[in-house]
C-alpha cells in the first residue's frame, strides 16, 4: 500500500467546496464555517489513510463534510411534535405559548422597548411593573415580582424573608421535584435553618404550635405543596387557612409554595383539586410562588405574589437581578395573564385548550388520522387511552382520551425513527403498540404529523 500516493488522491478543499451538495449547504452554514468542515474532514481522512483505510471517493468526502456539520453544527433546539399525551411535558419545553403570548415577544424582539424606561417620565423605570398590575388584579394580591423560575422564587423569598432564622415546615412537604430541586438544599442555600415538624404522613396543629412556643428565632412557616407526588393511607397535615391563624397568633407570616400554579378550578374539568393561587392569597399568605409554565400555560417564569411588604424588600435585593426575567419573559407572561383576565383561558391558552378537549373532538381527530394513514397503505386502530397533565402537575391524574394506535413489529424502532424525522414526532408504546395521542398534537401540526408516520411506515 502506497499511502503517500492514496493521500495524493484526496480531493483539495477548493474541489470539494466547488461540489453542487456543498455549495448547497452554503446559505444555511455560511462559507467559514463550510471550510472549517471540509479541512477538519479531511484532516480526519489523512489520519485514517496513515492507518491503513483506503482513500475515499470525493463524493464520500462530500457526504462526511455534510455529516459533520448537521452532527456538529447544526442547531440541537429544535421545535417537536408532541404525540405522547403528556400536556406538560417537562423534557419538551412543557406549556407551549398562545398566539397571542408569541406575538407579544416578537413584538418586543422585533426592536427596542420601554423594559426599564418611564415613557411619561422621561427616565429610568423598573421591569416589574409590566406585570404586576396584571398579577395583582387576577389574584388579589397587594404587590407581585417575576423571576426566572420558581426555585429562584423560593429561593429568593427565603433568603429575604428567613435568612438566618428558623423555617417551620413539615416532614411531609420536603419535597424533590425533577432536576434535583429540594426543599432542604434550596433553604440551606438561603440562609435560613430548617425546622421540621410532624412526621412524613401526619403533622398536626400542635406540632407548628410547640415550635413556635418554644421559641427557636421562627420568622416563616412555609406550606409547600406536594404537587409531583401523593401521600395516601393514614395521612393528616395542617391546610393554609389553619397555617395562617396559627401564624398570626404568633406573629409569624406564612409562605406558600404552589409550584404549578393553577389559576383555573381543575375540579371543573375533570381532575383533583389543585390549589388556586387566589384562593391561597384569601386565606392570608403572606407570599405565594408559583411557575409560570405549568399550569399557568405562559413562559418559563417564577412568579411571587403577596403582601407588599413582603414582596416589595424583595424587588431591591441583590439576587432579584441575578433572577431577573428577561423581556420576552415578561412579555409572552403579560400576554398570558391578559387570557384569564378576559376569562378566555380555554380557548385561547394551548394548554388549558388541551385539558378542555372533549373525546369526541379527540376521536374525530384521530379518526381522520386513521382514514390518511389508510389512503397511503398504512393499518391503524383508534382505541381508548388517557392522556396525563405532567409537568410535575396533578400526580396520577388522567384524562380520557383516543389513541392512533399502530400495531407494528419493532414499535420502539419505528418511534426512533420518528424521534429522528424533521421534524420530530415524539410518540409512546403501549401495550406492545406505537400510540399517538391527538390530544397533545396542535391541529397545525397534523399534516407534519401525518407526513412524518407515511415517510417513516411507508
Amino acid at each position: 500500500m502506497n499511502v503517500s500516493a492514496d493521500l495524493r488522491q484526496l480531493p483539495s478543499v477548493d474541489r470539494i467546496l466547488n461540489a453542487p451538495a456543498v455549495q448547497a449547504l452554503m446559505p444555511f452554514y455560511g462559507r467559514r464555517l463550510v471550510v472549517a468542515a471540509i479541512r477538519r474532514t479531511l484532516d480526519a481522512i489523512r489520519d485514517e489513510v496513515r492507518a491503513g483505510s483506503e482513500s475515499p471517493t470525493p463524493e464520500e468526502v462530500v457526504a462526511r463534510v455534510t455529516a459533520y456539520l448537521q452532527e456538529h453544527l447544526a442547531p440541537t433546539l429544535k421545535p417537536v411534535i408532541n404525540a405522547t399525551g403528556v400536556i406538560i411535558h417537562t423534557n419538551l419545553g412543557r406549556a407551549p405559548l398562545s398566539a397571542a403570548a408569541r406575538a407579544a415577544m416578537e413584538a418586543v424582539a422585533r426592536g427596542y422597548s420601554n423594559l426599564e424606561y418611564d415613557l411619561p417620565t422621561g427616565r429610568r423605570g423598573h421591569r416589574t411593573v409590566h406585570v404586576e398590575q396584571l398579577l395583582c388584579e387576577l389574584t388579589g394580591a397587594e404587590a407581585a415580582l417575576v423571576v426566572n423560575n420558581n426555585a429562584g422564587a423560593v429561593l429568593l423569598a427565603l433568603t429575604v424573608m428567613a435568612q438566618g432564622r428558623g423555617v417551620l415546615i413539615s416532614r411531609g412537604q420536603l419535597i424533590e421535584i425533577g432536576g434535583g430541586f429540594r426543599i432542604p438544599e434550596v433553604m440551606a442555600q438561603s440562609g435560613a435553618r430548617l425546622v421540621e415538624v410532624g412526621t412524613t404522613n401526619r403533622t398536626h396543629r400542635r406540632d407548628y404550635e410547640r415550635a413556635l412556643a418554644e421559641g427557636a428565632d421562627i420568622a416563616l412557616i412555609l406550606h409547600a405543596h406536594s404537587s409531583n407526588f401523593r401521600i395516601v393511607g393514614f395521612t393528616a397535615e395542617v391546610g393554609l387557612p389553619e397555617l395562617v391563624e396559627i401564624g398570626r397568633t404568633y406573629g409569624v407570616p406564612v409562605m406558600a409554595d404552589l409550584g404549578s400554579g393553577a389559576l383555573l378550578d381543575t375540579v371543573a374539568f375533570g381532575l383533583a383539586r389543585e390549589p388556586m393561587v387566589q384562593e391561597s392569597v384569601a386565606a392570608g399568605a403572606a407570599v405565594v410562588c408559583f411557575s409560570g409554565d405549568k399550569l399557568l400555560g405562559g413562559p418559563q417564569a417564577g412568579i411571587i405574589v403577596g403582601r407588599a411588604e413582603f414582596v416589595d424588600p424583595m424587588k431591591r435585593h441583590p439576587l432579584a437581578r441575578a433572577l431577573r426575567a428577561d423581556k420576552l419573559c415578561l412579555a409572552a407572561l403579560q400576554a398570558t395573564i391578559m387570557h384569564y383576565l378576559r376569562d378566555e383561558a380555554t380557548e385561547q391558552i394551548p394548554i388549558w385548550r388541551m385539558i378542555a378537549a372533549p373525546v369526541e373532538e379527540l376521536d374525530r381527530r384521530a379518526r381522520r388520522w386513521r382514514r390518511a394513514l389508510r389512503r397511503a397503505g398504512i393499518r391503524a386502530d383508534v382505541v381508548d387511552g388517557r392522556s396525563t397533565v405532567g409537568g410535575g402537575s396533578l400526580p396520577e391524574e388522567t384524562l380520557p382520551t383516543r389513541l392512533l394506535a399502530l400495531s407494528i413489529p419493532a414499535p420502539d424502532r419505528v418511534a426512533a425513527a420518528l424521534r429522528r424525522h424533521d421534524p420530530p414526532v415524539v410518540a409512546r408504546i403501549e401495550a406492545d403498540r406505537l400510540v399517538l395521542d391527538p390530544r397533545t398534537v396542535l391541529p397545525e401540526e397534523e399534516p407534519a404529523l401525518l407526513r412524518a408516520l407515511m415517510e417513516v411506515l411507508g
